[in-house]
């Protein structure tokens, strides 16, 4: 029976085991999922697999940076307690600094990596069984400042890991202080106001028409006459750029001024211009299950009593 990739990522999302180690499980089993399951927790995998269907949403978001790049990683598990502990922040410090080093095209390739005579995933698995919890690597960005030419990349990590930031700025390097002391501001301003674009010709197409029709007909349902519709609609979207896009927002620090005036005045100075070139940001299980903590509440709405 042929092995497809599907049925080592299912095998993996199960057993939390690493995609070589799944890989050959179901080669043995000749494509058996649960045999395959048996098979790895018969090689020691099995606080992993018991594991597996455990909500890991908390954690912490760590940065990785070195040279002209750097790294943002998520890493979950399933308690507060144990994403505050020295071994779980120091294995996210890790996955950061391989993710960085590597530069995988995603999740899947970066737990092939080599981490210390095994691989990313069976590191992980190894330490699911030591600390007796789910854990996960969910996710990472990777930034990169253009080659040959002037740039930086500038971490931030707010509220012990629950936050994380990188920005990339193009025009100067960390040679030039109140530009690395700008980007820095900037990591700050992504964290507190969480841009989703970098200005507004990063908007798409399909999304400003969306925003466009949707101020239109709030206009409209407000009883405004058609004439002015479409002005109306500009209107809001210019609030909208001013919400979404970075270099539109009012500086977290200096609500009077845009990110894009202190963009323009450290690009005088520098003598060249100042640019954000990308940038990410992760917030601890944004978009994610939450596990239920009040076991009274959690009986008594299964009883149907709450």
């Amino acid at each position: 029976m042929q092995i497809t990739s599907g049925m080592v990522k299912e095998l993996r999302e199960k057993t939390a085991a690493g995609l070589m180690d799944c890989k050959a499980a179901l080669t043995a089993m000749g494509g058996d999922m649960e045999a395959a399951i048996d098979h790895l927790r018969t090689k020691g995998l099995a606080a992993a697999a018991k594991k597996s269907s455990r909500i890991a949403s908390e954690g912490v978001v760590c940065a990785h940076v070195e040279g002209d790049s750097g790294a943002l990683v998520e890493v979950n598990c399933e308690t507060d307690f144990v994403a505050r502990t020295d071994n779980f922040i120091g294995l996210a410090k890790e996955v950061a600094a391989l993710v960085n080093a590597k530069a995988p095209r995603d999740v899947d390739e970066a737990l092939t990596l080599p981490a210390g005579g095994e691989s990313l995933g069976e590191k992980l698995v190894a330490t699911v069984a030591k600390i007796g919890e789910k854990i996960s690597f969910r996710r990472f960005a990777r930034l990169e400042t253009p080659a040959g030419a002037p740039g930086m990349i500038v971490p931030y990590i707010h509220a012990g890991g629950k936050i994380g930031v990188l920005v990339a700025i193009s025009g100067a390097d960390r040679s030039n202080a109140a530009v690395a002391g700008l980007a820095k501001d900037l990591a700050m301003q992504v964290a507190a106001a969480y841009p989703t674009y970098i200005g507004r010709s990063d908007v798409p197409g399909p999304v400003i028409e969306r925003e466009k029709g949707i101020y239109r007909e709030q206009a409209k349902a407000s009883g405004k006459p058609d004439k002015i519709l479409d002005k109306i609609a500009d209107g809001k979207l210019e609030k909208f750029f001013g919400d979404f896009c970075l270099v539109e927002q009012a500086f977290i620090k200096d609500p009077d001024r845009k990110v894009s005036q202190l963009l323009a005045d450290a690009g005088k100075a520098a003598g060249a211009p100042i640019t954000v070139s990308a940038f990410a940001r992760f917030q601890v299980g944004e978009g994610m299950e939450k596990r239920s903590d009040d076991l009274a509440a959690e009986v008594a709405k299964q009883l149907g009593q709450g």
